[in-house]
């Protein structure tokens, strides 16, 4: 006889609620009411992890952000925030350097107190202080080419007007207005300050998502490494070739140490010792898509090495290991991103193996440092937004240091996610993640949502994102097929390359070869099939929306390319341009992509819903792509709808309109698919 065990009233609604809890699943609101977690480092002793937690409440657009230090051995946090709202900036050893209102602070007690010791850091927007504390370098604006005519014309404040006679008058979200981030070093002792790039108009910190990562200090204090593009006007905007140029203090001395590398060349690192400079490295200018290797130089006679250029990989980010002799970095992996470990030679004649460290359905998607024999990382999944993690490299164990959202996930439906292979007509094999609804049921049918992805070049992963989340996707009833089609990292360089003046070819066989696979299961309704997508997503869905066949019932195109010849000539880096579609419209003869890839040229076969988005302050896809082809669509009669947001720019940032945006990605498709 089974024995029924009495539960008391009490506790039995405290199940009941925390069975209805369980239920719950991912709405816009409750996404970008999760903790954003952003590791800043890890201590010299290797025994803590320092990292921030952000909670932005959308109501009301204000975010707070809470200091952490987790014991790496115990996993216990303690909160921490330095005096008066200082910021922290860097540690070494028990020395920490913070600055707060222009003014450059000491502590040798972990932040307990604070001692004033340099006050010129008035508009200063970042700081990076010399190892032995002598020393502060910093960046700040200087104007060098005036192009407002407030600045040209002192006797008229009021003129809104720009004067430009080159390129790049615009970029990303902002327009040129004359001024150049400059780097500054101070003596701390005497307060002599120097602009080492004088009047040269130039940027470091790169413009414009280039941050503290742009410059290192030497360990031995001689000097600085930092990143800079020396090139200007239409030059500027037809290359990607930055350099690594090295400040001699003493000297007052600057030199080129990447002179004649022709791609990126970004985030120098030093090893612990000095005497080797690690960096990311592309070869080919006007490529920025190009497979990114780490090079080794040896300081002293800079002899350099491509330790992970006869890997079929392109790396992420890195870190130098505990010694010099190893350096750990993340790269996506068939679908995800992954740790991996690559050996530091001594000569050119030494072999330098790459190895996989870490194996999982998971995006490794940051790497903060070293702790003893740990590494310490941050991890996401398409259920899981970033989290703290130690890796133990031998095996590939994983310990998570941070718990800020286990709140809302013990409470939440999460998805299943599985890899789906599949052939294509040109005899290639595509693998694709398949998202599936909470709750899902194999004897129903779902509408089903193919994601195009972005970049063009971009990893499709096991990413977490705050706009295009896949969990949010699939919790609203979607199953979502993602393809990691031709274009994408992770499937070697050959796989990554084939997307590059092909736009609408292979990837577009990929699309819809993904969407066909997915319609044999029986658990797919195939009379609701929607297409959404960004940026070249978008592009994907405005050429779908011209090739599918009457496949899609519904699409949706965010910030896409819709006429490549004006969109030629409003961007703004025209390398990206000439690399992937060959050139400009006027070449002779034309690039194909211009006739047989353009998705202007299809819209005579346009027949279905399509919502179009389109940010005001998108320079890169400016706003004549989507108007023009929201007025394509509603002049060949197509039901079709226009969300502008005019203070966004390629992405959405504000918290209210990121969730009016996804409000209406979900009304359009249950006005149209459900």
């Amino acid at each position: 006889m089974i024995k029924v065990k009495f539960i008391p009233f009490s506790i039995a609604l405290v199940l009941l609620s925390v069975t209805s809890r369980s239920q719950e699943r991912m709405t816009p609101e409750l996404l970008w009411s999760l903790h954003r977690v952003t590791g800043e480092g890890v201590s010299s002793n290797g025994k803590s992890v320092y990292y921030s937690s952000k909670l932005v409440d959308w109501k009301t657009e204000k975010s707070q952000v809470h200091h952490y230090k987790v014991d790496v051995l115990e996993g216990t946090k303690k909160e921490w925030t330095t005096e008066a709202g200082k910021t922290n900036l860097q540690r070494y050893d028990k020395v920490w350097y913070a600055n707060y209102e222009n003014v450059l602070y000491e502590s040798n007690d972990s932040g307990t107190s604070w001692k004033e010791i340099y006050n010129g850091l008035q508009d200063a927007e970042n700081v990076w202080v010399s190892p032995n504390g002598k020393f502060v370098a910093f960046s700040k604006d200087v104007l060098i080419k005036p192009s407002l005519g407030s600045d040209i014309y002192s006797d008229l404040p009021n003129t809104t007007a720009r004067v430009y006679t080159d390129l790049m008058y615009r970029h990303w979200d902002n327009w040129e207005d004359g001024k150049f981030s400059h780097i500054f070093v101070a003596d701390i002792k005497t307060g002599k300050v120097k602009d080492i790039m004088d009047d040269e108009p130039y940027d470091c910190p790169l413009k414009p998502f280039g941050g503290a990562e742009d410059l290192v200090w030497a360990p031995d204090n001689r000097g600085f490494v930092y990143v800079c593009k020396k090139k200007e006007g239409k030059e500027s905007a037809q290359s990607t070739n930055t350099d690594l140029y090295f400040y001699n203090i003493e000297k007052a001395k600057t030199t080129n140490w990447t002179e004649g590398m022709a791609g990126y060349d970004v985030n120098p690192v030093f090893s612990k010792d000095g005497k080797t400079l690690a960096w990311l490295s592309m070869n080919r200018d006007g490529y920025e898509a190009d497979k990114n290797d780490i090079v080794v130089m040896n300081v002293e006679n800079k002899t350099k090495i491509n330790i992970t250029a006869n890997w079929d990989g392109t790396v992420e980010s890195f870190v130098w290991g505990y010694r010099d002799s190893k350096i750990y970095f993340n790269a996506p992996f068939e679908g995800t991103q992954q740790l991996f470990e690559v050996n530091v030679p001594e000569s050119e004649r030494s072999v330098h193996h790459v190895s996989m460290l870490t194996q999982g359905k998971w995006d490794i998607n940051g790497i903060l440092g070293v702790a003893g024999d740990e590494i310490i990382v941050s991890r996401c999944d398409m259920n899981h937004a970033s989290e703290i993690y130690a890796v133990k490299p031998k095996y590939g164990d994983m310990i998570q240091l941070t718990h800020e959202n286990d709140r809302i996930y013990q409470n939440l439906q999460m998805s299943q996610t599985k890899m789906r292979a599949i052939n294509t007509p040109d005899g290639s094999v595509l693998h694709a993640w398949v998202i599936y609804p909470p709750d899902f049921d194999p004897t129903k049918k779902y509408p089903t949502l193919l994601y195009c992805q972005g970049g063009p070049q971009s990893a499709l992963s096991q990413f977490y994102s705050i706009r295009w989340n896949f969990q949010l996707m699939a919790a609203q009833g979607y199953i979502v097929i993602a393809p990691n089609r031709r274009g994408m990292p992770g499937w070697g360089v050959k796989w990554n390359e084939e997307i590059s003046k092909d736009w609408g070819g292979l990837p577009m066989q990929d699309y819809l070869s993904a969407i066909d696979d997915i319609c044999k299961e029986p658990y797919v309704d195939k009379s609701k099939l929607g297409c959404v997508g960004a940026s070249y997503g978008g592009y994907s869905v405005f050429m779908l929306a011209g090739i599918h066949n009457n496949r899609f019932k519904s699409f949706i195109a965010h910030d896409g390319l819709f006429d490549l010849r004006s969109w030629y000539g409003t961007t703004e880096e025209i390398w990206f341009a000439n690399w992937d579609i060959g050139g400009p419209y006027w070449k002779s003869p034309a690039p194909l992509s211009y006739d047989k890839f353009n998705p202007i040229n299809f819209v005579n076969k346009w027949n279905t819903p399509i919502m179009i988005v389109q940010g005001g302050l998108d320079y890169r896809v400016p706003i004549e792509q989507g108007l023009e082809a929201f007025q394509a669509a509603k002049l060949h009669n197509v039901k079709a709808k226009l969300l502008y947001l005019p203070n966004e720019n390629h992405w959405v940032l504000h918290p209210q309109n990121g969730i009016a945006w996804q409000r209406e990605f979900f009304k359009w498709l249950d006005e149209t698919l459900k």
